[in-house]
């Protein structure tokens, strides 16, 4: 039987390789923050499922070598009973990723994870709201009667911010991490538009509305007032926080959901804002390839899925005004 100090060795080597990989996302493959985020935090997940899982058995300095198809599926199959399909599918990814790396590198001469295969995802149409119900969230912030005038000026900062943000997502497609990511040189006023870093650290110079254009100036010029000299590090930042720092990429969807529901949508998210603005410029007659550019897609494939959506539109138009959509052969 393996001693506590021998599992520990072997744990340890492990992660070392994990870190190895997480560096070359990060750095070689320039995996986006997130992805290298999402993965550390499955993959060191993993090997903490396999200290547990060979705590009576023998320990190997190995690391990945050491580790059995069985194994993988056994540690699939306990995610399976608390996460959701898209999150296994992640897993599994996560898993083939970091045993692809390692062979290449020689660390290992078989590969378990190969033999995986992710969960069958049925992807649904997305949420697109119509130019309507998405005017009524973005134009949600109202100014809020505030005691103090303390009170009211930063109540007044935070409306003007939550403006700009909600005309960047609907008005130019920006992605969440997109928008929680832009710092204040990133915006051009006078050639309305703005340089963003999308997937795969892959920068794009996306148009912005003159609706757009206002907001953000507008923002600007009270954007003091939530500035912190305690946080340095986030003196750039385009949108900030109450408490002075960069505005999170969970806290901007807690406020999309907020503004949805005072418009009485209580489904909105910021992607939905991101389908809204391609759909849209979709049925104003834009073409395909010009919006796969404004919203970063890498293939024209993703960006085709916008022409189901506006079909559906298209057919629900058809059921409620056209007089032979009722009657049944």
């Amino acid at each position: 039987m393996a001693t506590a100090r021998d599992r520990l060795h072997e744990a340890a080597r492990l992660r070392a390789q994990v870190g190895s990989y997480l560096t070359h996302l990060e750095h070689e493959r320039r995996a986006s923050p997130r992805t290298v985020e999402h993965y550390g935090r499955d993959l060191h997940a993993f090997v903490d499922f396999i200290e547990a899982a060979k705590s009576g058995a023998k320990a190997s300095a190995d690391g990945a070598a050491a580790i059995e198809v069985p194994l993988l599926r056994a540690w699939l199959g306990e995610q399976a009973r608390r996460t959701k399909a898209t999150t296994i599918a992640r897993h599994v990814s996560s898993a083939k990723g970091l045993f692809r790396f390692l062979r290449k590198r020689g660390e290992i001469t078989r590969d378990p994870a190969a033999e995986l295969s992710s969960p069958k995802i049925r992807r649904g149409l997305p949420l697109v709201l119509n130019a309507d119900a998405a005017k009524d969230v973005v134009e949600a912030p109202r100014p809020t009667p505030r005691k103090s005038a303390q009170a009211r000026a930063v109540a007044e900062a935070s409306r003007r911010r939550d403006q700009a943000m909600l005309e960047l997502l609907y008005g130019s497609g920006l992605r969440l991490s997109e928008l929680a990511d832009l710092d204040v040189g990133d915006v051009d006023l006078g050639d309305a538009n703005v340089r963003v870093m999308g997937k795969g650290s892959k920068e794009r110079i996306v148009p912005l509305g003159p609706p757009c254009v206002d907001a953000i100036r507008a923002w600007l010029e009270v954007r003091a007032t939530l500035r912190s000299t305690k946080r340095p590090s986030d003196a750039n930042a385009l949108f900030l926080a109450r408490t002075g720092q960069r505005l999170g990429p969970r806290r901007v969807e807690d406020l999309v959901r907020a503004y949805g529901a005072a418009a009485g949508r209580s489904d909105v998210h910021p992607h939905a804002l991101r389908h809204s603005c391609a759909t849209h410029m979709l049925e104003g007659g834009a073409d395909l390839r010009a919006i796969q550019e404004l919203l970063g897609h890498a293939s024209l494939t993703t960006t085709q899925r916008y022409t189901h959506v506006s079909i559906e539109h298209v057919m629900k138009q058809y059921d409620l005004a056209h007089p032979l959509a009722g009657r049944k052969s």
